[in-house]
């Protein structure tokens, strides 16, 4: 390889994150598509390559592996600092990673949480990574309320502050973007239409070439 290729998934909304994230900046790199559909996350070949049998992960030049998207992310930026996604002050860099762990946390992880425990084609496979794990119904309903409450807590971020992380869009952004979209296509659980700031955000977000990635 010359250049770090992308293994990613069209449906995957963590490969999303990424793709987002290489189209804001400009990075143009091969991206390898990984049928997670027919299983090709699990083949022999692709262990080799990630052996959590997730996506996205990108392989450098050399060889090496990287996994995680704030691992691969923190790469990018490095090694292309161009529009700054992660901040350039100690302060701003410390506030985008608060805030994309919480929306991560709390937004992003409570979608997969509920379609990962309802989805039949992951019923062994609740929780992505190296093990299996049977899906556990109960944790659905659950999922669910902790993404209302995403909302509601977002809604009120975003009535103080133009972006999730402060005056400029960030990967906090990328994420809460992401955790929308996935939540009303995988759950049909959109924001509600009295979610005013949430709206104005969106509106203004969706518009950016990026997030079509």
């Amino acid at each position: 390889m010359q250049t770090p290729t992308l293994y990613q998934s069209a449906s995957s909304p963590n490969s999303r994150r990424v793709r987002i994230f290489l189209a804001e900046k400009g990075i143009d790199i091969p991206l390898v598509a990984v049928d997670l559909g027919k299983g090709e996350q699990h083949t022999e070949a692709y262990r080799a390559i990630n052996s959590r049998r997730v996506v996205p992960t990108l392989v450098l030049e050399d060889g090496t592996s990287i996994g995680e998207v704030p691992a691969i992310w923190r790469y990018l930026e490095e090694t292309h600092p161009a529009v700054p996604l992660l901040g350039t002050t100690p302060k701003e860099q410390a506030l985008i990673a608060m805030w994309e762990r919480r929306v991560e946390q709390e937004g992003f992880a409570s979608v997969m949480e509920a379609v990962r425990n309802q989805v039949p084609g992951l019923k062994e496979r609740a929780i992505a990574g190296a093990h299996d794990y049977a899906q556990i119904p109960a944790m659905v309903d659950r999922g669910k309320l902790r993404l209302l409450n995403f909302y509601a807590d977002l809604d009120a971020r975003l009535q103080e502050s133009a972006f999730v992380a402060g005056h400029a869009f960030s990967v906090a952004d990328i994420t809460a973007l992401v955790t929308i979209d996935f939540a009303a296509k995988a759950l049909g659980l959109p924001f509600s239409d009295t979610q005013l700031a949430i709206k104005r955000w969106y509106a203004e977000v969706s518009l950016r070439p990026g997030t079509g990635a």
